[in-house]
Protein backbone atom coordinates (compact mmCIF):
# COMPACT_ATOMS: atom_id res chain seq x y z
CA UNK A 1 0.00 0.00 0.00
CA UNK A 2 1.29 3.08 -0.72
CA UNK A 3 1.94 5.95 1.64
CA UNK A 4 0.43 8.55 -0.82
CA UNK A 5 -2.79 7.22 -1.62
CA UNK A 6 -5.44 8.30 0.51
CA UNK A 7 -6.96 6.36 3.35
CA UNK A 8 -11.01 7.43 3.99
CA UNK A 9 -12.17 7.12 7.44
CA UNK A 10 -15.20 7.67 9.31
CA UNK A 11 -15.21 7.27 13.16
CA UNK A 12 -17.95 5.60 15.39
CA UNK A 13 -18.62 5.85 19.06
CA UNK A 14 -21.01 6.83 21.72
CA UNK A 15 -18.32 8.93 23.30
CA UNK A 16 -17.70 12.18 21.41
CA UNK A 17 -14.42 12.65 23.30
CA UNK A 18 -13.49 9.14 22.80
CA UNK A 19 -13.69 10.06 18.62
CA UNK A 20 -11.84 13.84 19.31
CA UNK A 21 -9.07 11.65 20.45
CA UNK A 22 -8.73 9.27 17.74
CA UNK A 23 -9.43 12.10 14.73
CA UNK A 24 -6.16 13.78 16.66
CA UNK A 25 -4.20 10.27 16.36
CA UNK A 26 -5.42 9.70 12.84
CA UNK A 27 -5.14 12.87 11.30
CA UNK A 28 -1.52 13.44 12.10
CA UNK A 29 -0.88 11.13 9.21
CA UNK A 30 -1.16 13.07 6.05
CA UNK A 31 -2.36 10.18 3.77
CA UNK A 32 -5.15 9.25 6.83
CA UNK A 33 -8.67 11.48 6.86
CA UNK A 34 -11.47 11.36 8.78
CA UNK A 35 -14.55 12.11 6.51
CA UNK A 36 -17.35 11.23 8.80
CA UNK A 37 -18.40 10.48 12.14
CA UNK A 38 -21.67 8.89 14.11
CA UNK A 39 -22.40 7.75 17.46
CA UNK A 40 -24.47 5.05 17.13
CA UNK A 41 -24.62 1.30 15.25
CA UNK A 42 -27.49 2.86 12.75
CA UNK A 43 -25.96 6.24 11.99
CA UNK A 44 -23.06 4.14 11.40
CA UNK A 45 -24.48 2.00 8.88
CA UNK A 46 -25.83 4.91 6.97
CA UNK A 47 -23.20 6.79 6.88
CA UNK A 48 -21.04 3.99 5.79
CA UNK A 49 -23.59 4.01 2.50
CA UNK A 50 -23.53 7.52 2.06
CA UNK A 51 -19.62 7.88 1.89
CA UNK A 52 -18.32 5.15 1.74
CA UNK A 53 -15.00 5.11 3.62
CA UNK A 54 -12.01 2.80 3.39
CA UNK A 55 -12.05 1.73 6.74
CA UNK A 56 -14.10 2.12 9.64
CA UNK A 57 -13.02 2.42 13.24
CA UNK A 58 -16.39 0.85 15.50
CA UNK A 59 -16.88 1.15 19.04
CA UNK A 60 -18.54 -3.10 19.97
CA UNK A 61 -20.39 -1.52 22.38
CA UNK A 62 -23.06 1.27 22.01
CA UNK A 63 -26.81 1.47 22.81
CA UNK A 64 -29.32 0.84 20.52
CA UNK A 65 -27.37 -1.32 17.83
CA UNK A 66 -24.20 -2.27 18.94
CA UNK A 67 -21.08 -2.41 16.65
CA UNK A 68 -21.25 -6.07 16.27
CA UNK A 69 -24.81 -6.08 14.28
CA UNK A 70 -23.46 -2.74 12.56
CA UNK A 71 -20.36 -4.30 11.26
CA UNK A 72 -22.49 -7.38 9.96
CA UNK A 73 -25.27 -4.86 8.33
CA UNK A 74 -22.05 -2.63 6.83
CA UNK A 75 -20.33 -5.83 5.36
CA UNK A 76 -23.09 -7.48 3.73
CA UNK A 77 -23.55 -4.20 1.95
CA UNK A 78 -19.88 -3.11 1.63
CA UNK A 79 -17.66 -5.79 2.03
CA UNK A 80 -14.68 -4.02 0.64
CA UNK A 81 -15.17 -1.37 3.94
CA UNK A 82 -12.48 -2.38 6.30
CA UNK A 83 -13.78 -2.11 9.63
CA UNK A 84 -11.76 -1.95 12.73
CA UNK A 85 -13.53 -3.04 16.05
CA UNK A 86 -12.38 -0.67 18.86
CA UNK A 87 -13.58 -2.01 22.59
CA UNK A 88 -12.16 -2.21 26.31
CA UNK A 89 -13.37 -5.19 26.26
CA UNK A 90 -10.53 -8.30 25.55
CA UNK A 91 -13.34 -11.44 26.08
CA UNK A 92 -13.39 -14.14 23.56
CA UNK A 93 -17.21 -13.71 22.58
CA UNK A 94 -16.38 -9.54 21.71
CA UNK A 95 -13.40 -10.45 19.61
CA UNK A 96 -15.41 -13.44 17.98
CA UNK A 97 -18.24 -11.31 17.34
CA UNK A 98 -16.59 -8.65 15.51
CA UNK A 99 -14.14 -10.94 13.25
CA UNK A 100 -17.39 -13.31 12.42
CA UNK A 101 -19.33 -10.29 11.79
CA UNK A 102 -16.53 -8.98 9.04
CA UNK A 103 -14.34 -6.71 10.82
CA UNK A 104 -11.04 -7.17 9.67
CA UNK A 105 -9.16 -5.73 13.23
CA UNK A 106 -9.94 -5.41 16.68
CA UNK A 107 -7.60 -3.01 19.34
CA UNK A 108 -8.51 -2.12 22.75
CA UNK A 109 -9.24 1.54 24.02
CA UNK A 110 -6.35 1.54 25.88
CA UNK A 111 -3.31 0.55 23.07
CA UNK A 112 -1.41 3.18 22.35
CA UNK A 113 -1.71 5.65 19.51
CA UNK A 114 1.05 3.88 16.98
CA UNK A 115 -0.96 0.44 17.05
CA UNK A 116 -4.11 2.54 16.06
CA UNK A 117 -1.81 3.22 12.61
CA UNK A 118 -0.32 0.23 12.62
CA UNK A 119 -3.51 -1.17 12.41
CA UNK A 120 -4.96 1.13 9.35
CA UNK A 121 -2.25 0.28 7.34
CA UNK A 122 -2.24 -2.86 7.72
CA UNK A 123 -5.97 -3.92 7.25
CA UNK A 124 -5.77 -1.58 3.97
CA UNK A 125 -2.79 -4.07 2.59
CA UNK A 126 -6.10 -6.69 3.31
CA UNK A 127 -4.48 -8.41 6.23
CA UNK A 128 -6.25 -8.91 9.85
CA UNK A 129 -4.94 -7.27 12.48
CA UNK A 130 -5.49 -7.81 16.20
CA UNK A 131 -4.52 -5.82 18.96
CA UNK A 132 -1.03 -7.04 20.20
CA UNK A 133 -2.26 -7.12 24.00
CA UNK A 134 -4.35 -10.27 23.14
CA UNK A 135 -4.24 -13.88 22.28
CA UNK A 136 -2.99 -14.00 18.55
CA UNK A 137 -4.31 -17.41 18.30
CA UNK A 138 -7.44 -15.79 16.89
CA UNK A 139 -5.74 -14.83 13.81
CA UNK A 140 -4.38 -18.42 13.83
CA UNK A 141 -7.92 -20.01 13.71
CA UNK A 142 -9.11 -17.35 11.22
CA UNK A 143 -6.76 -18.12 8.72
CA UNK A 144 -7.65 -21.91 8.88
CA UNK A 145 -10.81 -21.06 8.74
CA UNK A 146 -12.37 -22.66 11.32
CA UNK A 147 -15.92 -21.94 12.24
CA UNK A 148 -16.99 -20.01 15.00
CA UNK A 149 -19.92 -21.11 17.34
CA UNK A 150 -22.97 -20.89 15.25
CA UNK A 151 -25.53 -18.23 17.05
CA UNK A 152 -29.44 -19.45 17.55
CA UNK A 153 -30.70 -16.29 17.41
CA UNK A 154 -31.10 -14.39 14.02
CA UNK A 155 -29.70 -10.70 13.31
CA UNK A 156 -33.06 -9.07 13.78
CA UNK A 157 -33.68 -11.24 17.05
CA UNK A 158 -29.84 -9.97 18.33
CA UNK A 159 -31.22 -6.74 17.63
CA UNK A 160 -34.23 -7.27 19.71
CA UNK A 161 -32.63 -8.61 22.65
CA UNK A 162 -30.01 -5.94 22.65
CA UNK A 163 -33.33 -3.43 22.99
CA UNK A 164 -34.97 -6.16 25.45
CA UNK A 165 -31.64 -6.35 27.62
CA UNK A 166 -31.71 -2.39 27.69
CA UNK A 167 -35.06 -2.11 29.25
CA UNK A 168 -37.02 -1.22 26.27
CA UNK A 169 -40.73 -2.22 26.29
CA UNK A 170 -42.00 -3.88 23.09
CA UNK A 171 -43.24 -0.87 21.86
CA UNK A 172 -40.08 1.22 22.39
CA UNK A 173 -38.55 -1.71 20.40
CA UNK A 174 -41.04 -1.89 17.68
CA UNK A 175 -40.19 2.46 17.13
CA UNK A 176 -36.83 1.74 16.94
CA UNK A 177 -36.95 -0.96 14.52
CA UNK A 178 -39.92 0.33 12.68
CA UNK A 179 -41.79 -2.92 13.50
CA UNK A 180 -45.47 -3.55 15.08
CA UNK A 181 -45.59 -4.32 19.16
CA UNK A 182 -47.24 -7.68 17.94
CA UNK A 183 -44.22 -8.30 15.69
CA UNK A 184 -41.81 -7.37 18.32
CA UNK A 185 -43.70 -10.08 20.96
CA UNK A 186 -43.18 -12.46 18.18
CA UNK A 187 -39.62 -11.81 18.27
CA UNK A 188 -39.42 -12.09 21.92
CA UNK A 189 -41.57 -15.15 22.08
CA UNK A 190 -38.78 -16.96 19.67
CA UNK A 191 -35.84 -15.56 21.32
CA UNK A 192 -36.94 -17.19 24.68
CA UNK A 193 -37.72 -20.35 23.03
CA UNK A 194 -34.76 -20.58 21.10
CA UNK A 195 -32.76 -19.31 24.63
CA UNK A 196 -34.41 -21.34 27.00
CA UNK A 197 -34.23 -18.46 28.69
CA UNK A 198 -37.86 -16.84 30.25
CA UNK A 199 -36.90 -13.60 32.42
CA UNK A 200 -35.59 -10.03 31.33
CA UNK A 201 -32.43 -10.81 34.18
CA UNK A 202 -32.01 -14.08 32.39
CA UNK A 203 -32.31 -12.67 28.68
CA UNK A 204 -29.66 -9.89 29.96
CA UNK A 205 -27.05 -11.88 31.24
CA UNK A 206 -27.55 -13.63 28.00
CA UNK A 207 -27.18 -10.63 25.80
CA UNK A 208 -24.02 -9.74 27.90
CA UNK A 209 -22.42 -13.22 27.27
CA UNK A 210 -22.94 -13.37 23.71
CA UNK A 211 -21.08 -9.94 23.54
CA UNK A 212 -24.44 -8.24 22.56
CA UNK A 213 -24.52 -5.17 25.14
CA UNK A 214 -22.48 -4.65 28.08
CA UNK A 215 -23.73 -3.04 31.98
CA UNK A 216 -21.72 0.13 30.91
CA UNK A 217 -23.89 1.54 27.50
Amino acid sequence: MSNNKEIKIVLVDDHQLVRKGLRNIIEQRLNMHIIGEASDGREAIKIASKLLPNVIIMDVAMPGLNGVEAAKQIYKAHPEIKIIGLSMHSGKQFIQGMFKAGAFGYLLKDGDSDELITAISTVMENKKYLSKDLNQDFLIQLKKGESLEKAPLSSREKEVLQLISEGKTSKEIGEVLFLSPKTIDVHRNNIMKKTELFTIPELTKYAIKKGLTTLDT
